[in-house]
């Protein structure tokens, strides 16, 4: 399956099993650290590239030794880093990811993440592409404006259209957004994301709320699994219980996890719970893309604790 995806660019430092959140003025102490490759975006492709999916990625880096880092792990999971900027005049971006077992806290310089625009996605991108996805939409400012025209011409072009928003650090949930969700056909929110969004603490209510008659709204529950409400018919699947490392990109290891069995036409609950299996293999080791599964690792786990 050829899959473009479009998003921020960036290294993650991570800092391992936290015991509380730093106070200005105080310090505390963690367990461990690592630099590995973050954004959602580009542990999304990771992921989708380790299951046997070609990968073309999107982005805006600086000239910088973040900038070499980070495109040169895309091109070591066999990505093509074709459409990869790297701009002289900008930084690479960086987030702080802060974790515990059950949990992480972002810190993120944006830098060159928020610079990749629409007039970098003209028509021949999507040229022999079978699906186009994009993440971090409240990150990308020069992007964000644009991305609805995109997502239209990318199906006009027969492509299909996913979106995971992440969070939004201004926390103003931008209404737009509503509009962008009329050419998405697979949105992959978190549960923080769809109460941000929608304004409802109820996650079935807030599901309700984005049902456009068009878009599959995908969202993500962490622990408590995903949940998905189809023709009015809400569907939920557990989480898998496995011993976790680190959080960080499970929830974008789910999305890679669910976009390459959907796109393949499996039934939506078998690829809810080959997505769960991917996002739970993703947390025995430290970073997002470490310990992302194969197909055929996914396969066996969903075995094991099936049967089927």
């Amino acid at each position: 399956m050829k899959i473009l995806i479009a998003g921020e660019l960036n290294p993650d430092l991570i800092l391992r099993n936290c015991q509380m959140f730093p106070e200005f003025g105080k310090e505390v102490l963690v367990e461990d650290l690592e630099l590995t490759l973050g954004s959602s975006s580009a542990i999304c492709a990771m992921g989708l590239a380790k299951l046997g999916d070609s990968v073309t990625f999107a982005a805006t880096v600086g000239a910088d030794p973040y900038g070499d880092y980070c495109t040169g792990v895309l091109k070591q999971g066999g990505i093509d880093v074709s459409l990869v900027q790297r701009r002289s005049d900008l930084k690479t971006g960086i987030t702080v990811s802060i974790t515990s077992s059950k949990d992480r806290a972002l810190v993120t310089y944006l830098g060159a993440i928020a610079r990749l625009s629409a007039s970098d996605l003209p028509d021949r991108v999507f040229a022999g592409q079978r699906h186009f996805h994009a993440s971090a939409y409240f990150l990308q400012d020069d992007l964000r404006p644009g991305l609805k025209e995109r997502f239209a011409a990318a199906r006009k072009a027969g492509l299909t259209t996913s979106l995971d928003t992440g969070y939004d650090p201004s926390e103003k949930w931008s209404p737009e957004l509503f509009d962008v969700l009329t050419e998405t056909d697979v949105f992959l929110p978190n549960e923080s994301e769809i109460r941000g969004i929608t304004g409802e603490s109820d996650i079935e209510a807030g599901l309700k709320k984005l049902d456009n008659g068009h878009t599959l709204v995908v969202g993500k529950l962490g622990g408590d699994g995903c949940i998905v409400r189809e023709k009015g018919k809400v569907i939920r699947i557990p989480a898998f219980p496995i011993q976790v490392v680190d959080t960080t990109g499970a929830g974008d290891s789910f999305n890679a996890g669910f976009l390459h069995t959907w796109l393949r036409g499996d039934k939506l609950e078998d690829s809810l719970r080959f997505a769960a299996a991917c996002g739970a293999l993703s947390t025995r080791g430290l970073g997002g893309t470490a310990t992302q599964a194969t197909e055929k690792e996914a396969t066996e786990f969903l075995h094991a604790k099936t049967g089927n």
